[in-house]
């Protein structure tokens, strides 16, 4: 499995408009805003986690996924609610770097970013979580953007069980 990766000429109102999407997605997930985690996805959407070697196998095992809003609600509502006071609680932190940005038939982007995600439990020292790259599909609408789609494709084993998304 090879991403294709390439840019294509994308206004400036238009990458920033991604830049702050993916920004905003990563600060949330760090600072555990689950609202606006929630916030970066289009009504009609899609999320997914899932390792690059069963994607390159063609198998349909995801550590997560969300086909619908919906779904994506209820992850939040388990965080928040369900899982709040029954799992041992972490930090991440993420570093991303966007590869490439080009424009879909259906006038979407598709936008491919590294991503390596760090975590912390308690005071312990921090470690690598995952690393891998985001595959995503971007709304753009008047210099706002939202993920229409998102699948993070891990590069191997996760060092803990994943309670938050990535």
């Amino acid at each position: 499995m090879t991403a294709d990766i390439h840019m294509q000429a994308v206004s400036a109102e238009t990458m920033s408009a991604i830049d702050g999407l993916i920004g905003n997605y990563v600060a949330a997930l760090d600072w555990q805003d689950w609202n606006g985690w929630l916030g970066s996805f289009a009504d009609s959407c899609h999320y997914s986690v899932t390792s690059r070697q069963n994607a390159e196998s063609n198998l349909p095992l995801c550590y997560m996924i969300d086909d619908c809003r919906a779904r994506i609600e209820d992850r939040v509502k388990f965080i928040t609610e369900v899982w709040a006071s029954t799992i041992e609680p972490y930090r991440t932190r993420h570093v991303t770097q966007r590869l490439s940005v080009s424009r879909m038939d259906d006038g979407n982007y598709r936008v491919l970013s590294n991503v390596v995600v760090m975590f912390t439990q308690n005071n312990d020292p921090s470690g690598v979580l995952v690393t891998g790259y985001y595959d995503d599909v971007v709304t753009v609408d008047g210099g706002t953007a939202v993920f229409a789609s998102k699948t993070v494709y891990i590069d191997g084993t996760p060092a803990r069980y994943l309670a938050y998304p990535l």
